[in-house]
């Protein structure tokens, strides 16, 4: 092979050649910067891993399915550099084989140190994960992961990485698999990236503008199989991460093997076409790996005394929940995580994060919280993640709760759980938690204002994967996780919904409806919060889990949306949209515009009448008007959205407006059906007074000129 066949990084190197022979194959030391497996041409791998504690590596490389490797190719000790292995191997095409390591070093479970040179170990940095392709099927059990090579050539063309504004973003979380699976989705490629691209006009119908893909990094749903009343339970959300680096292979509609990733960046290239940005839910707190009992996958072979939080015996820190906690704070492990981000922004295009128990990531090794965590801070001021959005699930396991106080340099957004618990317990009539729902709409001033940020720091939701969806949440006083097989023990409990009157299916019309006007209650308060809204997938035409509030292992109807649910109750998903693009038309809500003309401040309260400001835990109708001047409409963009949560009919007086303003009424959920909404054109004109039915929500705008 010349030289010339060598695809050389953008670096000084010296002249590649073959110094040695091993195993039959020419090899020599190789680029001891550039972690993973990279195929420098059709037949030449450069293979790079660290380990502080391993005295010696070996590379593994196996054909596909054969459970012996055909090549075992030791690391010289001279191609060692401090404690990173790297060797360039000759004559390898990458089409023809799969790889993985073995390492030996010190057992000394007391200290941390487990190394095993028995063990198969993945790539930490592999950038595909072999014989993961088929969901529901293992080939595993030949003792250990694998991985390929992947080709990088997909061409972006001159597609630019996406800016909205996090106030501008309407979020909409869906599972990759669950979104499509069933077949009334009417896809070509069902529970398949292919299948998402299919809905991209759905979407883009919607109005939604960003998406949140619930896991999509390599993750084995086989792992805790279970059987539980004749049906098959699996890891089906994917919080259990197998490889960071590696995208979902059984999500592929087709085989991709060595060009891994294609169908996700091709998701992502039409859905930012589209102008709907991608957001990875991504899971930086545990791995698959679990406690002492847990499998060796990878980290525990390379260095667990480092990659994981240990007690001062050798034992595993759980503040995940979930086995183990990453030690994200050891410079190492935030190297990978920083470098993992990285390559999902630059190689796939991504445009956010949301970061799973994210307070974990804030944690000393020891598991104390930090007061200036470094790898936030870094993540923060990182420049390739300079324009990506940083979004904290800002609790974990271990009872460390950071919502509004979550570490953030101006950088970081949090998903508002007190936005969720409030709200929920005041649109179902807790009229006590009126003074903190005001907060709470207008952006949770206590929350960020006094710490520097502002409202687009908060991720408002009412919904997400974890929990009831909307439907649920007016159906069901309590869980129903009885078919996860825990006896119903598992789940929150503390769900603050309501069953409007019957508990689950009911054929009572009066129960229904009420249910209807709820779930639109919460669409429209929602969708006028200062904020970034999110909402979850299916929400929009009354999808539900039948009361299940932990689906986790249900890869069947409880999870898959239905969507012939979108024609049963049209009237919610026509409501959603409207609401969407009426958001989307009134700048004031979403952030300060220049002083409106009106008289009124940028955020106003009216509790029921013009000049009633005052929030207690007797307030019934909240109200909260926004103005501003909307310059590039050259208008007075005035919008107010009334809540009764009352269980009887109120009267209202509008706010006072200049005499060239009249009130217009654009939502009023409490109307019959067919006039729960108005385009700007056909909006009726309200003189001062409205009767609001009992628990409704009116949305009014004030236009200028008679």
């Amino acid at each position: 092979m010349s030289q010339s066949e060598i695809l050389l990084p953008a670096m000084p190197v010296p002249e590649l050649k073959a110094l040695d022979h091993i195993n039959g194959y020419e090899v020599r030391p190789g680029f001891y910067s550039q972690n993973g497996a990279t195929a420098l041409s059709n037949s030449c791998v450069n293979f790079t891993v660290q380990s502080q504690g391993a005295t010696s590596c070996e590379l593994l490389l196996f054909h596909k399915d054969e459970a012996e490797p055909f090549a075992v190719i030791p690391f010289p000790d001279h191609y060692k550099i401090g404690n990173v292995y790297s060797m360039i191997v000759f004559g390898l095409k990458i089409e023809d084989f799969e790889y993985a390591y073995r390492l030996d070093g010190p057992y000394n479970p007391r200290k941390g140190l487990i190394f095993d040179k028995t063990r198969i170990l993945l790539d930490p940095y592999a950038k595909a994960v072999a014989g993961q392709d088929e969901w529901g099927v293992s080939r595993n059990d030949h003792g250990g992961y694998r991985a390929r090579v992947v080709r990088n050539n997909f061409d972006w063309g001159t597609q630019q990485q996406s800016l909205i504004p996090m106030e501008d973003l309407i979020i909409y979380e869906l599972h990759v698999r669950g979104f499509t699976k069933d077949s009334s989705s009417g896809v070509a490629h069902p529970g398949t990236f292919s299948g998402l691209r299919e809905k991209i006009p759905y979407l883009k119908d919607l109005g939604i503008n960003a998406v949140e893909l619930m896991p999509i990094f390599e993750f084995d749903e086989t792992k805790n199989r279970r059987t539980v009343d004749g049906k098959q339970l699996l890891e089906y959300w994917g919080y259990n991460t197998v490889c960071f680096f590696a995208p979902n292979t059984s999500y592929n509609s087709d085989h991709e093997y060595n060009r891994e990733g294609t169908e996700l960046k091709e998701v992502i290239h039409d859905l930012k076409a589209n102008g709907i940005e991608v957001i990875l839910d991504v899971v930086f707190n545990h791995t698959a790996e679990g406690n002492e009992r847990g499998p060796y996958i990878s980290f525990k072979g390379f260095d667990n005394n480092i990659y994981y939080m240990l007690t001062p015996d050798g034992y595993y820190y759980n503040f995940s929940g979930c086995g183990n906690t990453l030690n994200c704070n050891h410079p190492v492990v935030q190297n990978m995580i920083l470098e993992c981000l990285r390559y999902w922004v630059t190689d796939y295009h991504v445009d956010g994060f949301r970061f799973d128990l994210a307070t974990i990531l804030g944690r000393d090794e020891d598991g104390t919280p930090l007061s200036n965590p470094p790898l936030l801070k870094q993540l923060a001021f990182d420049p390739i993640l300079g324009s990506t959005k940083l979004i904290a699930e800002a609790w974990d396991a271990g009872g460390l709760y950071q919502v509004g106080t979550f570490p953030s340099w101006n950088r970081w957004a949090e998903w508002n759980g007190k936005y969720r618990d409030c709200l929920r317990n005041y649109l179902k009539g807790d009229i006590w938690s009126a003074p903190e729902a005001v907060l709470r709409v207008t952006g949770s001033p206590d929350l960020y204002e006094a710490y520097g940020r502002g409202h687009d720091s908060s991720v408002n939701f009412l919904t997400c994967h974890d929990g009831f969806t909307l439907y649920d949440l007016y159906s069901y006083n309590d869980k129903h996780n009885e078919a996860n097989g825990w006896y119903n023990t598992d789940g929150a409990s503390d769900n603050r919904s309501w069953n409007c009157g019957a508990e689950g299916e009911t054929d009572d019309p009066a129960v229904n409806a009420l249910r209807h006007r709820m779930i639109k209650n919460a669409c429209a308060v929602l969708l006028c919060s200062r904020g970034t809204p999110m909402f979850l997938a299916g929400d929009e035409f009354g999808n539900t889990q039948f009361g299940n509030n932990n689906a986790y292992c249900q890869d069947n109807i409880i999870s898959w949306l239905n969507w012939n649910q979108m024609k049963e109750n049209q009237d919610i998903y026509q409501f959603f949209r409207y609401m969407i693009a009426f958001r989307k038309a009134h700048p004031a809500i979403r952030r300060n515009l220049e002083q409106s003309g009106t008289g009124y401040d940028f955020i106003s309260i009216h509790n029921g009448a013009p000049d009633f400001g005052e929030t207690n835990s007797e307030t019934c109708t909240l109200g909260v008007l926004y103005t501003g001047y909307y310059r590039e409409k050259h208008k007075e963009d005035v919008v107010y959205i009334c809540m009764n949560v009352y269980w009887e009919p109120l009267s209202i007086r509008l706010p006072f407006l200049p005499q060239n303003f009249s009130w217009r009424l654009a939502v009023n959920t409490g109307a019959d059906e067919g006039n729960l909404f108005f385009e700007e054109e056909q909006m009726p004109e309200i003189n001062g007074e409205f009767l609001m039915k009992e628990r409704s929500v009116a949305v009014f705008i004030g236009r200028s000129g008679r």
